[in-house]
C-alpha cells in the first residue's frame, strides 16, 4: 500500500521563509520506501503553518498544521510509522509523536 504525505511548500508564518521544502526533504531521506512525501503549494491552513496531511488508499485521511518544519521531524516520522501500520489508518494511541498530537485540524473517513 502507498501512503503519501503531503506537506504545503507554501506555509510560513509572518516574516518568515517557507519551511515546507526542507521539511518534506527530510521526510523523504528518512521515510519507509511505502512512503510518498510530496510537497504541494496549499493545504488551506495559512493561518497556522506548517500544514501536512497523510493519505492511503483504504485509510481515514489526517490533517495537520502548526507543525514546526525545525523541531518536529522526529514526531513526523513516527506519526507516519503509525499510520502506516494501524489498521484502517485509525491512529489509537499519539502520545508518541509528541506535541503533532495536539496539531490535529481533521480527520476524514476512508472511501
Amino acid at each position: 500500500m502507498n501512503h503519501i504525505i503531503f506537506v504545503c511548500d507554501t506555509c510560513c508564518a509572518n516574516g518568515e521563509k517557507p519551511g515546507g521544502e526542507g521539511f518534506a526533504a527530510a521526510l523523504r531521506e528518512a521515510a519507509p520506501d511505502d512512503v510518498e512525501v510530496r510537497s504541494v503549494s496549499c493545504l488551506n491552513m495559512c493561518d497556522e503553518p506548517l500544514a501536512l496531511a497523510l493519505r492511503a488508499s483504504d485509510k481515514v485521511a489526517y490533517l495537520f498544521a502548526g507543525v514546526n518544519p525545525e523541531t518536529d521531524v522526529a514526531d513526523a516520522l513516527e506519526l507516519i510509522r503509525l499510520y502506516r501500520t494501524a489498521p484502517g489508518g485509525v491512529i489509537e494511541d499519539a502520545r508518541s509523536v509528541g506535541r503533532l498530537r495536539f496539531c490535529l485540524k481533521g480527520r476524514i473517513p476512508a472511501l
